[in-house]
């Protein structure tokens, strides 16, 4: 009986040894696939993690292609959407079917910088096909058939027209402040002197929205104007942008809304050399098409359709 039972041990013994070894030489020959199974798990870990980071919180503004005029959309961090101007009244289906593409059906602010139609001709369909939160305008007058029907979209939706000066705070939060720099006074004998000029600051990097501001305006700005990103005013006109000015902004990155071949010569080449000489690189919708600045509050990516 000793000896079978030490035979019984002995098989038992043999068969785990021969266990052992079958697992090590699966493991030594699969150590590659194991390998890459967890480097797998960890990408995929990582990956959430940077999707986590990366894609939400962002700011992103989408300077629009819209021929010779102006139209901003903007997705803020906190989840709000802004519009500044909206182009020629022929560009609103453009405009509305790009921000539908966005998944967007209600625009939280809506700024009209000032009653020239190539900023504000498209305002009325946007008003009649979105939910709209809140709009503001400066207190300029215009007799334009476009600027009354205009104000009869915003009366019909029962809305109200919040005025747009110097001080005003549309957003003030410890990472993202939005203010209005200008107008500064009441009364200007130049309508695009009347221009709603708007600054956005997330976490550390800075937006400046410029309208067809000019000279004049750019002077009476009291408040800081440095940015990292500048939607040039006027569409590039030499009548915005003065020397003084460029120094004080001291962009990285400068935007032209401006249409291909257009009647005004715009924009002016001087205008572009002077930007340039100071360090900005210039992109134009005429040329880039649509373009994308998206910011995480530390860092800035431009991407342009073209």
């Amino acid at each position: 009986m000793a000896k079978h039972k030490k035979i019984k041990n002995n098989i038992k013994r043999n068969f785990f040894e021969i266990l052992i070894l079958l697992l090590a030489f699966l493991i030594f020959n699969n150590q590659d696939k194991i390998k890459n199974l967890f480097n797998q798990n960890n990408n995929q870990n990582q990956n959430q993690n940077n999707y986590i980071n990366t894609n939400n919180d962002l700011l992103k503004i989408h300077y629009l292609d819209v021929g010779q005029g102006d139209s901003i959309f903007i997705e803020l961090p906190n989840n709000e959407t802004m519009l500044i101007d909206a182009a020629e009244s022929n560009q609103s289906e453009n405009i509305i079917n790009y921000i539908k593409n966005l998944n967007y059906q209600k625009i939280d602010y809506v700024i009209g910088t000032h009653p020239h139609t190539d900023h504000i001709g498209g305002l009325k369909d946007i008003i009649n096909t979105f939910e709209i939160g809140k709009i503001y305008m400066p207190k300029a007058v215009s007799t334009t058939k476009t600027y009354e029907s205009l104000l009869m979209a915003i009366k019909d939706k029962n809305l109200k027209i919040n005025t747009a000066k110097a001080g005003i705070s549309i957003i003030d939060t410890d990472t993202l402040k939005i203010n209005i720099l200008a107008p500064n006074n009441d009364t200007y004998t130049e309508l695009n002197n009347y221009s709603v000029v708007t600054k956005i600051t997330y976490g550390t990097t800075k937006f400046l929205f410029m309208g067809d501001a000019e000279k004049l305006s750019e002077n009476e700005i009291k408040e800081d104007v440095s940015a990292d990103v500048i939607k040039i005013g006027h569409h590039g006109s030499s009548t915005s942008s003065g020397l003084n000015f460029i120094k004080k902004v001291n962009a990285k990155y400068g935007i032209i809304s401006v249409g291909l071949n257009n009647k005004y010569n715009l924009p002016k080449e001087e205008t572009i050399t002077n930007w340039e000489n100071s360090g900005t690189k210039i992109y134009l919708t005429s040329t880039n098409g649509t373009i994308t600045a998206t910011s995480d509050g530390t860092n800035i990516k431009i991407e342009s359709e073209k």
